[in-house]
């Protein structure tokens, strides 16, 4: 039913930063959290930044002060920026979206940064 499309990835130098989009096809008032994943091949899933509907986040540490998650509630959407990239943020990047008991996912964005 909830459709969630996430872009913005591509490849970047370290340092460098990316901003990525999730679009949300319904309004995420009704939305109870809003979540960032990365995967890396090989690797399991791993939360990376989450926001809920009172606006309070969270963030893994590993992107402490690096990464900021935020929502445009006009555009249905939710925004990764991510600053000071490093190589060991190189996964793909999935958007969680989270409405009642149900969640939702898109299928992914590729970020690569290089060394």
């Amino acid at each position: 039913q909830v459709q969630v499309v996430e872009s913005g990835g591509g490849l970047v130098q370290a340092g460098g930063s990316l901003r990525l989009s999730c679009v949300v096809s319904e309004t995420i008032f009704s939305m109870r959290a809003m979540d960032w994943y990365r995967q890396a091949p090989g690797k399991q899933r791993a939360m990376v930044a989450s926001i809920n509907n009172a606006g309070s986040t969270n963030y893994a540490d590993s992107v402490k002060g690096r990464f900021t998650i935020s929502r445009d509630y006009a555009k249905n959407t939710v925004y990764l920026q991510m600053d000071s990239l490093k190589p060991e943020d190189t996964a793909v990047y999935y958007c969680n979206v989270k409405r009642g008991a149900s969640q939702y996912w898109g299928k992914g964005t590729l970020v690569t940064v290089s060394s």
